[in-house]
């Protein structure tokens, strides 16, 4: 089995961190010089053509190519379906290791030899994705590493024979904590613990750290039956192992698989399990009132006045019976393409942000508006990308608004994969398709909604995110579905 070639906290720190880097001020009495002029790079052609060939795959055959490619040691990345930088530098590190010219794009016999690598190293580790109905979540479980299974309140717990390595998972009804008191316990200083990474979001957290003899990585997610969540600490000594296995499992948990309640916590019989590796989650906070949980959005809308909402179409592909905000929603009609469409219900009303016609330059930075389950919509930077956008999004941002600095629309996120595998459930960076502004304009001018077009650049244009989101995300709504 071949090594996992950098650390989980690594792979979060470059893949999910957006902060940039400081910069060394010049010395004042110096004259700045004047920036050239910004010119877009030139497309890989090679990139472009082994991207080509990887989306015209079906999605379930991209998104397992990723994953194989993950057990091979070769990707470190979440297996969306969606090809990027890391997708063809995984598969040139594959294709090198095996003695094949690194071209980025798998042949059909290479992908066969990947898949059968893959399963090999699969088998080896005994991985099996099961349900855990103690907590009522799905993991992946390495059995080989982790032969010791015992219960947990509310949970279940997998260690290794040598204690070296602890996979618990966990669930809360609603109501006896919360997300927050998680967030905050897990985040904690620590003597000699180290916290590497987290994130926090309103439907989940995630937290790696440090000490001086381990590593860890909590996850938990909140839905309508609840907390559910999974946590992974681990000696130094096998991490050389176990990280590669932490992206498998993280690729596997579905803490929600079906929607049913959380299932009662187990009694713990006999003695107890020994305990779980350093910088592992405590026990939770005091119980904490717990909230309504909103059902999390199917798609983004953007409200265009007159009680209509644009979204993309492919975002109402499986949703028979959209609402929004509570309210039964009516497809009104969809364009030509089937890229766009028009909902309309009662009592909406919001402006659209000045619609932007004219195409962005590759690298142009922008923004993502993207609905949440509760509170303000997310604001997610961006960069323009050949025929799409590369931005953090999560699940729900299909239709979510592009808009560039200024604060203009320049298109809608055309699609969000159907069936994406999240590393804790957040997704990296990754390039989507958008409908860009101008076929939006055409389809709004068709269904006889007026909206406002600019060409250049807005006087006072603004240069943050918060300064360009602002005025629009009262105008962002969160699409749910009943099937």
């Amino acid at each position: 089995m071949n090594a996992f070639r950098t650390g989980l906290p690594v792979l979060l720190a470059a893949g999910f961190a957006t902060g940039a880097l400081a910069q060394v001020p010049a010395p004042p009495a110096l004259p700045r010089p004047k920036p050239a002029a910004s010119v877009p790079p030139a497309p890989d052609p090679a990139f472009e053509a082994a991207r080509a060939a990887f989306e015209a795959l079906p999605e379930a055959e991209r998104q397992g190519l990723q994953d194989a490619l993950v057990w091979t040691g070769d990707y470190n990345g979440v297996t969306t379906g969606a090809f990027g930088k890391r997708s063809f530098e995984g598969i040139q590190t594959y294709q090198t290791r095996t003695g094949a010219a690194p071209t980025g794009l798998l042949t059909p016999p290479e992908r066969i030899a990947l898949k059968r690598e893959a399963e090999a190293a699969r088998r080896a580790a005994r991985f099996k994705v099961q349900p855990d109905p103690a907590s009522g979540a799905v993991v992946g479980v390495p059995e080989a590493l982790l032969p010791k299974k015992s219960a947990i309140p509310g949970g279940s717990r997998w260690q290794s024979a040598d204690g070296r390595v602890t996979l618990d998972t966990k669930s809360f009804p609603q109501g006896e904590t919360s997300l927050d008191a998680l967030f905050e316990r897990a985040t904690a200083a620590m003597p000699g613990r180290k916290v590497t990474y987290k994130l926090k979001k309103p439907d989940f957290i995630v937290i790696t750290a440090e000490t001086a003899g381990g590593r860890s990585y909590i996850r938990y997610a909140e839905g309508l039956a609840g907390i559910r969540g999974f946590t992974i600490g681990y000696d130094r000594s096998v991490s050389v192992t176990v990280d590669r296995l932490v992206i498998a499992i993280a690729n596997t948990f579905t803490p929600f698989p079906d929607g049913a309640p959380a299932a009662a916590a187990p009694a713990v019989a006999g003695p107890a399990p020994r305990p779980a590796a350093p910088g592992l989650a405590a026990a939770p906070a005091a119980p904490l009132p717990g909230a309504q949980v909103e059902a999390r959005p199917a798609a983004t809308g953007l409200l265009l006045g007159g009680g209509r909402v644009l979204t993309a179409a492919s975002a109402l592909d499986a949703c028979g019976a959209p609402r929004i905000g509570g309210v039964t929603a009516r497809i009104e009609r969809r364009d030509a393409a089937g890229s766009l469409a028009l909902l309309s219900a009662e009592g909406l009303a919001g402006a659209p942000p000045p619609l932007r016609t004219e195409p962005v330059g590759e690298g142009e930075a922008l923004l993502v508006l993207g609905a949440q389950a509760k509170g303000r919509p997310s604001v997610a930077p961006a960069s323009a990308a050949v025929e799409g956008v590369y931005a953090p999004l999560q699940p729900g941002a299909g239709g979510a608004p592009v808009l560039d600095r200024a604060g203009r629309l320049v298109g809608l996120v055309a699609r969000f994969p159907a069936a994406p595998r999240l590393i804790a459930g957040v997704m990296p960076p990754t390039r989507y398709g958008i409908v860009p502004g101008k076929a939006v304009a055409a389809f709004l001018a068709e269904s006889g909604v007026p909206a406002g077009a600019g060409t250049g650049p807005a006087k006072g244009a603004a240069t943050t995110l918060g300064g360009a989101a602002a005025p629009v995300l009262g105008a962002v709504v969160a699409i749910t579905c009943t099937r």
